[in-house]
């Protein structure tokens, strides 16, 4: 061991003393709990019979057992029925003192970080672009789709300051991606283009960087269209309190263009201007401490890791913990793949060694004491199954006659696993449960099989190829594998079954505008209007509505879209084109379209 490793201050002292127990019990009138827990223990806690407490639940229609799991709105609402007070206490203990330990670093001892730098916006605005121009490399043209699959870490040393950026994909089905990246960031770059301006990705980026209290700089992209308007996006991201800097606002907006590099060193000042007020330090002469960016499986080397370090320094050799799972450090990689023999706060790596995948977002922690972390870990770990067991009883405690969809998904790593898992999840509603039964990295595999058989579960494969041995022994247990390379296919094909049981709800989203200014006639159609896109997007096959006179005269669907001699999807705001409305010819110049799309409700 180094001199400099020997020297670090220990994250074990300090966990050990924050480590405290709850008792549950009813004291004074009062029921003090930590969580969720069964009929049979909450009724020997309140020492009341769990026969009185089945027939309650009963008479108001719920059908429980002695193993049932009562919610904590439903422990709440039985004391309330017998009179007692309730008091939910958190308990610091191996299960959670990942999410509520405090280090407490001397002043002294900190030093200057890299500031850490998440981009966040809506899907196809030119986020990965600007990714491209920073690192000057090519990730767009070998995403699937055109979309950031995954969830990445780049470091990139400018005027001698060091910057770490993450890139989080764009679609909405990693919402929880991107909340994750969120949380482990100190500035986010939200990137609005300046031809299309908020969207409903933009909306969630600029919530997730509001809930975890992190400044936001506006890069307005894609300044080099001829129908960019700056002063749109700006006035339509004040109705979200991000106010500009010459609006009287404290957000810096910087234009520009990701594929000309108009404004990047702009961007640059920006970063390193806000890195500088926040005054981001961090003490590198402890334990490392940090957060799990993305993990997957590779043949012949095991788990592999991007780590994002926020505090300490790690060593080759280093005994961690990450979300339930732990082992000692065998290989430490720099972002670029190159062997290091440690790494300080601000930085990502890529490490082996951990005995199974963590989560994306769980957090890490090294330790000395390797009995003491191993301990924590694997009771961690049989809490997590435990509380896993517990949701979905209470999720199937109040399936009734719902049909419950039990699912399995496999991808080539674990953040993008969790980010379909929380996207099929949402397709739940009032007919249709999703359970999702199994979510993880890695190849489908005979365990994988016995499951879905077992559960009756559709397997989901992203990214993955699937062995004949596999297929074949899945054909002969008729399990159904289906493949994708793209999200949005998998969410489209769940969407599918559900509507096969029940429909999801939606809500109706207005999406573009456009004026008819010319109408032309052809024999084979009937009237084509001449249309001039006044905002948002107008696509082909999309609801729409016709307003004459401010009154809607015609609701239908956009059968046809036509730019110059080319047939197209979209057409963006201040172009030109033609279209014909399916079934309907009445209209005149100066009438309104309008396009909506069905956005799924969450629930």
């Amino acid at each position: 061991m180094s001199k400099i490793k020997s020297k670090r201050i220990s994250n074990d002292d300090e966990i050990k003393n924050q480590l405290v127990d709850i008792k549950v019990e009813l004291k004074d009138g009062v029921f003090i709990f930590t969580g969720p827990m069964s009929v049979n223990e909450f009724a020997k806690r309140i020492n009341k019979s769990t026969n009185e407490i089945l027939t309650n639940l009963f008479k108001k229609g719920i059908m429980y057992t002695l193993n049932s799991i009562l919610s904590e709105e439903e422990i709440a609402e039985i004391c309330f029925e017998y009179g007692f007070d309730f008091q939910k206490e958190i308990e610091l203990n191996e299960s959670n003192f990942m999410d509520h330990f405090e280090i407490n670093d001397d002043q002294k001892d900190l030093v200057p970080r890299p500031p850490i730098i998440t981009i966040m916006g809506h899907v196809d605005h030119g986020k990965t672009t600007l990714i491209d121009k920073i690192r000057k490399s090519n990730i767009t043209s070998t995403e699937a789709g055109g979309i950031t699959q995954h969830t990445g870490a780049y470091q990139v040393n400018h005027k001698k300051r060091l910057i770490t950026f993450l890139d989080t994909p764009g679609h909405e089905a990693f919402t929880a991606m991107r909340l994750n990246g969120a949380k482990v960031t100190d500035i986010v770059i939200l990137v609005v283009a300046a031809d299309d301006g908020v969207m409903p990705q933009t909306v969630e980026a600029i919530d997730h960087a509001k809930a975890a209290k992190v400044p936001i700089i506006v890069f307005i992209n894609k300044m080099d269209k001829p129908n960019a308007d700056p002063e749109k996006v700006k006035g339509d991201l004040s109705k979200h309190d991000i106010l500009a800097e010459d609006w009287g606002g404290d957000t810096t907006f910087i234009y520009g263009s990701a594929l000309t590099g108009q404004g990047i060193e702009d961007l640059f000042e920006a970063i390193i201007l806000q890195a500088d007020i926040l005054n981001l330090r961090a003490n590198k002469n402890r334990s490392p401490i940090g957060t799990v960016i993305e993990a997957n499986i590779l043949t012949g080397k095991g788990t592999i890791a991007t780590l994002m370090i926020t505090n300490g320094t790690i060593y080759k050799r280093d005994f961690i913990v990450a979300g339930s799972n732990f082992g000692r450090i065998k290989t430490l990689l720099s972002i670029e793949g190159k062997e290091i023999e440690s790494a300080g706060p601000g930085t990502p790596v890529i490490i082996t060694g951990l005995n199974y995948l963590p989560k994306s977002g769980d957090k890490f922690l090294g330790f000395e004491d390797e009995k003491f972390a191993k301990k924590l870990a694997n009771k961690k770990a049989f809490s997590d199954k435990q509380n896993e067991l517990i949701n979905k009883n209470i999720n199937l405690n109040n399936a009734g006659d719902k049909k419950v969809i039990n699912l399995i998904i496999k991808s080539d790593v674990q953040g993008t696993a969790e980010a379909i898992k929380y996207s099929l999840s949402k397709l739940s509603n009032k007919d249709v449960i999703i359970n999702i039964v199994r979510y993880s990295s890695g190849s489908i595999t005979n365990s994988d099989i016995l499951l879905a058989k077992a559960s009756n579960a559709i397997i989901f494969a992203f990214n993955l190829k699937v062995d004949a041995s596999i297929r074949n022994q899945a054909a002969q247990e008729k399990i159904i594998i289906k493949t994708s390379s793209i999200i949005y296919e998998i969410i489209e094909e769940v969407e599918n079954i559900v509507k096969s049981y029940g429909e999801p709800e939606y809500e109706e989203i207005k999406v573009g505008e456009a004026v008819i200014q010319k109408i032309f006639f052809y024999s084979k159609v009937g009237n084509i209007a001449g249309c001039l896109t006044t905002s948002g997007v107008i696509k082909i096959n999309t609801k729409m509505k016709l307003i004459r006179n401010n009154k809607v005269i015609h609701e239908g669907i956009l059968e046809t879209l036509q730019h110059g001699k080319d047939t197209i999807k979209k057409i963006e705001k201040g172009k030109e084109f033609g279209t014909h409305i399916k079934d309907f010819n009445d209209i005149k110049e100066g009438d309104i379209i309008e396009t909506y799309e069905n956005v799924l409700i969450n629930k």
